[in-house]
């Protein structure tokens, strides 16, 4: 079992948001001073794009505040969208694939279609496809989307 693997195991003693929590932890990394992501945008703590200006730094506690509050709106996008139940597992993941493209994008998404027509399959295999940002296949994203995906699929 990998190591990123025991931890969304022990996370999920917190639910579908402490096993979100830690893909984004993992794949977002920290920064208290906000920066330029891969694609231009000022991003700071755990890649919060909303409000961000650069020059910008925060606290440990802040960025642990703005985690929950992203982490909250991306599951409750998730949780608006999603017409079919799902299991933690799955829910986890989707927040973790909202927090980093938005609910927009997660709303028009051919992975929400299928989702709601009950093709959790090919729902969990649309993650592999969102791996470009601007254009170009990011390593960060193919990484980030592999576990995703494999956060997806359990039980099917």
């Amino acid at each position: 079992m990998s190591p990123l693997q025991q931890r969304i195991i022990a996370a999920s003693l917190a639910g579908a948001v402490g096993m979100a929590g830690v893909l984004v932890t993992k794949f977002e990394g920290r920064s208290l001073v906000a920066y330029l992501d891969p694609v231009g945008i000022p991003t700071i703590c755990e890649g919060v794009t909303r409000g961000v200006r650069l020059g910008q730094s925060k606290t440990p506690a802040q960025c642990d505040a703005l985690l929950q509050a992203e982490l909250s709106i991306a599951m409750t996008g998730v949780d608006r969208n999603v017409t079919v139940p799902l299991p933690e597992t799955r829910r986890a993941a989707l927040a973790s694939f909202v927090y980093n493209v938005g609910e927009p994008q997660f709303k028009a998404s051919t992975l929400l279609r299928k989702l709601n027509a009950g093709d959790a399959r090919g729902a969990c295999t649309e993650l592999s496809r969102w791996v470009y940002a601007k254009g170009k296949k990011l390593a960060g994203l193919v990484n980030r989307r592999a576990a995703e995906r494999e956060l997806c699929e359990v039980g099917l």
